[in-house]
Parts: structure tokens; C-alpha cells; sequence
């Protein structure tokens, strides 16, 4: 894929398929903004491992 310096926002990314997604675009260096509408500690956990494949916040 080509997604490096590429912008995403994946929507209801904090489990299941968006998470996937998140990530799989974070392991392309794609900038990547996570939404979700109530699971707080499963987007915090989500953004802590984007946050860890792609160390430029």
C-alpha cells in the first residue's frame, strides 16, 4: 500500500474491524485518527498501540 505521510481517519476504531484497519494503516506510516462513540479505555488502549508502531504521534 501506499499510504506513507497519507492522513486517515478510521471511524469506530477503537476494536474490532476499524481497529484492524488503524492499525494496519499505522504499520504503512500513514497518520492515522482514531474516532469511537463510548469505548474510551479500548480507543485509549488503540491509540497507545498506534502510538507504538508509529512513534511520530
Amino acid at each position: 500500500m501506499m499510504l506513507q505521510g497519507k492522513t486517515a481517519l478510521i471511524t469506530g476504531s477503537s476494536r474490532g474491524i476499524g481497529k484492524s484497519i488503524a492499525q494496519q494503516f499505522a504499520e504503512h506510516d500513514c497518520y492515522v485518527g482514531i474516532n469511537y462513540v463510548s469505548q474510551d479505555k479500548a480507543a485509549e488502549q488503540t491509540l497507545n498501540s498506534l502510538k507504538n508502531k508509529n512513534q511520530s504521534g
